[in-house]
Order: C-alpha cells, then sequence, then structure tokens
C-alpha cells in the first residue's frame, strides 16, 4: 500500500503519520511538508521517504498512490495575510485533487468546524454556514470542490472540531486552549480564560481524530464529516476538569474577548453522520484526553 501524508510534520499530520507506520509498517509512507508551520521533531521515529515542498506551487507532487491523507494548510485563523492564506490552502487542494485522480488514489483531507460560525449548535453538515475569517472561507470552497467529485472518485472531507494533544507545542499561539491552559496551571498561575468562562467548545483528543482520518478510508460514501465528541464543555467546566487532572484548586481569571465578532462562543458537532458513514465514536473523554496528554506527553 503506497500513502501519501501532506502536512505530515504538522501537529495532526505528524500524529496520524506516525500511527499509519505502526499500523501499517509493511506501507510504502511518503511524508511532505514544507516546516512553513510543521517541525521536524513532531516526525522523529518516522522511518518512511520525506520531501520538504510547498505544494501549492511547483513543480507538482507525483507518483501513484492508493491512499492520499492531506492535513498541509496555513491554519492559523489570525495570519496576517488573508489572501495567501486563501490562495495556498486552495491551490494546494487542487494540486492534491489532481495527483488523487491521476493515480485512482483514495483522498482524505481535512476540513474545519470553524466555517459553522456562530451557528445554531449541534452544529450539522448540511446547515448554513457562517464565514469568520479566511481560514474559514478556504476550507468551505474545498469542500465545494470536494462535492463536485463525490460521484466521481472516493474523497471525504473531516471537519475537525477542537483538536488538541501532543504535537502542537510548536503552534504558539494558536495551540489548543486546552494546551495553554495547562501551561499556566502548571506553573500554579491562574487560568486566563474570556469573561465569564461561558463559551463552549467541543473538545476532541487528536488520538480520536486520527483514528477518524483512517476510518475515513473505507467511509460508506464520499462526503464531508464531522469529527469530534458531540459534547460541549465551557470554559469554567475546562478549568475544572483540569484542576483535577492536577490536584490543583486555581481559580479563573476573566479577561476581555479581544476578538468578538469574529469569535466562535459554541462549538458542538452533531456526529450523526459521522458515525454512520465513517463508524466513529471517540474513545477518549475530555478529562481521559488531557490526563493522558499531561502523564503520557509531557504536557
Amino acid at each position: 500500500m503506497k500513502i501519501l501524508v501532506t502536512g505530515a510534520a504538522g501537529f495532526i499530520g505528524s500524529n496520524l503519520t506516525l500511527e499509519l507506520q505502526r499500523r501499517f509498517p509493511d506501507s510504502d509512507i511518503t511524508a511532505v511538508d514544507n516546516f512553513f508551520a510543521g517541525v521536524t521533531e513532531n516526525l522523529r521515529g518516522f522511518k518512511g521517504k520525506f520531501e520538504n515542498r510547498d505544494i501549492s506551487k511547483g513543480p507538482a507532487l507525483s507518483g501513484d498512490y492508493d491512499i492520499i491523507f492531506h492535513e498541509a494548510a496555513i491554519t492559523d485563523p489570525r495570519y496576517g495575510d488573508d489572501r495567501e492564506m486563501v490562495r495556498s490552502n486552495i491551490e494546494g487542494f487542487r494540486n492534491i485533487i489532481k495527483l488523487a485522480r491521476d493515480s485512482g488514489a483514495k483522498l482524505i483531507y481535512a476540513s474545519s468546524a470553524s466555517m459553522y460560525g456562530n451557528g445554531p449548535a449541534p452544529q450539522k453538515e448540511s446547515q448554513k454556514k457562517e464565514i469568520l475569517s479566511a481560514y474559514a472561507e478556504s476550507k468551505l470552497a474545498m469542500d465545494d470542490m470536494a462535492g463536485e467529485l463525490c460521484g466521481s472518485m472516493h474523497i471525504v472531507g473531516l471537519r475537525y472540531f477542537n483538536v488538541f494533544g501532543p504535537g502542537e507545542a510548536h503552534k504558539g499561539r494558536p495551540a489548543s486552549m486546552i494546551y495553554h491552559l495547562v501551561r499556566q496551571m502548571k506553573s500554579a498561575a491562574r487560568p486566563r480564560i474570556f469573561k465569564m468562562g461561558e463559551q463552549k467548545r467541543d473538545h476532541i483528543y487528536v488520538n480520536d481524530v486520527v483514528e477518524a482520518t483512517i476510518l475515513a478510508v473505507k467511509a460508506g460514501r464520499s462526503g464531508v464529516y464531522n469529527v469530534g465528541t458531540g459534547r460541549a464543555v465551557d470554559f469554567n467546566e475546562l478549568v475544572a476538569d483540569i484542576n483535577s487532572v492536577l490536584g490543583t484548586s486555581l481559580e479563573a481569571e476573566y479577561i476581555d474577548n479581544p476578538y468578538e465578532g469574529t469569535y466562535q462562543n459554541h462549538t458542538q458537532a452533531d456526529t450523526t453522520e459521522a458515525e454512520k458513514y465513517l463508524g466513529f465514536k471517540t474513545r477518549y473523554s475530555l478529562k481521559d484526553g488531557i490526563k493522558d496528554y499531561i502523564e503520557n506527553h509531557g504536557l
């Protein structure tokens, strides 16, 4: 089996690449990244072929693959150049689609729950989209492109919700809320959250995201699916869960939200379609994911 993973040195991409290597040791895995956001440390232990390149620009990737996992993108919603973000994400996807079609590969790609904006929750794949950022705009355009191909190839988009876990430290500010809060609280600082901690997030552990991504190879049909837990937790409850895992009792410090108007106040996946067509259900509770992250991955 010949597998290609783009964005392989990034957060989700590296976790996926190493798990593929573990599960399918006889496979021929090619990892691609240009280190715009990824880091070499994330691929420590990878034994396959690596290519350093920007897939949104030439020369085009070539080769015959059975499966392509497309995780490469500019993912920071606060990235300073909206036009470049949209160009890079869409052109990179266009090039990967061509490669998949030329080689007859199944194509699994990263979409995003950011396109739901502040729409009603739990969010369903079919509901009206509310675009609050250029990143969400680029991901919706990718979903539209994929939708035109569902009848002619195996193509599955995964709308990841709020992913956390090992391999995200290099992201800095865009790293998960859980990453930042645990770091604060382990240093005995009060956790800083937006007033009054009532914003809700569907936090999903990266191990579950990797599982959903691999399951998408055998999806019952092409399409776009939510990848979340189906449970929304507000920031106050999140702080309580982290306190419980750490054995601390730090109280939150409430701060103003500087992103009002472009901030998602409630993310929560409707997981019906993913359960039906991917056979996906999360294995990690929020607290279990936080505990594994801290105890086994040095957070």
